[in-house]
């Protein structure tokens, strides 16, 4: 129990140290519009290869699982595939998630475009499994490199204010039967009325990349939507996927998450989702997770 104590200090120290940086790339532009999240126009640009958040940065000590999935297994037929052995895993466990971004060019392609790269890394870690000697259960790597184009126009009411285009890459670095991966081009829209912002954000599989795992996006989707409602000291946040298969079986995965702001950049934070891909070693797995934990920075 003392090991278990000692890791989560460490990785609040950790995230201690990312709100820091957070609170340096604040100094003189809040983080609190997507104008000035992305930079959309003179007064929110800060330059190139400064480091400022992308996704949520979170810690969840206890996440509970309706299922765990403790023999995952691919569409994929090849005898490399085979499942292993069942693993006895627990139904808590501790996630965390890191995610950066750094524009690379400004102002290029006209004088209307920016280049960012970014890096997201979602950990599963089995931290209250001692049969197992604790092991990270799944550790998602996702670089991706964003071509990003402020606009203005309206829309049923909300005010259009970027249009990107990503390569996104994602993977669990495994070996036979259970690595996991793909390779995706990324559409993104960004749209924002008062306290909401919305990102929709439709998806091309490249077909090369999906060997391990082909039958992907039956599952986890073609596309995702994610509504933020922020107000006082709450954030508010939907996230949902879908496959769009209307005459076969409809599957995709849907989040909540709410954060309460507690003192500065620290912030209470709840996270309930239910369906598929939780993880990408889960991309085919169905169940319900509900984790509790605090966050620093949210997606908005």
């Amino acid at each position: 129990m003392q090991k278990t104590f000692s890791s989560i200090l460490l990785l609040l120290s950790v995230f201690s140290s990312n709100a820091q940086v957070q609170a340096l790339v604040n100094d003189e532009v809040k983080l609190n519009t997507m104008v000035a999240r992305w930079e959309l126009d003179s007064t929110a640009v800060r330059g190139t290869f400064l480091v400022t958040p992308y996704k949520t940065i979170y810690i969840m000590p206890f996440v509970w699982s309706s299922s765990p999935n403790e023999q995952p297994h691919s569409g994929n037929t090849s005898p490399d595939y085979t499942p292993s052995s069942k693993v006895n895993y627990d139904d808590v466990e501790l996630k965390f998630q890191l995610s950066f971004k750094t524009k690379i060019l400004q102002s290029f392609l006209w004088g209307r475009a920016d280049l960012w790269l970014a890096y997201t890394q979602i950990s599963h870690w089995q931290l209250y499994n001692s049969e197992l000697s604790r092991p990270f259960r799944e550790i998602n790597y996702e670089p991706e490199i964003i071509l990003n184009f402020p606009v203005k126009f309206n829309v049923f009411g909300f005010k259009a204010r970027m249009i990107g285009v990503s390569f996104n890459h994602m993977s669990n670095g495994k070996s036979y039967p259970d690595t996991r991966s793909w390779n995706r081009v990324i559409l993104m829209t960004g749209f924002e009325r008062k306290n909401w912002n919305i990102y929709i954000r439709p998806w091309y599989v490249i077909p090369e990349s999906k060997g391990d795992n082909p039958d992907i996006s039956n599952y986890i989707g073609n596309a995702d939507v994610n509504v933020i409602y922020a107000k006082n000291r709450n954030v508010f946040t939907f996230t949902g996927s879908h496959n769009f298969n209307f005459e076969g079986n409809m599957r995709g995965s849907s989040t909540f998450s709410w954060a309460y702001s507690i003192q500065g950049n620290l912030r209470g934070y709840l996270h309930v989702s239910h369906g598929y891909g939780n993880s990408l070693i889960d991309y085919n797995h169905n169940q319900t997770t509900v984790g509790v934990g605090v966050s620093l920075i949210e997606w908005k």
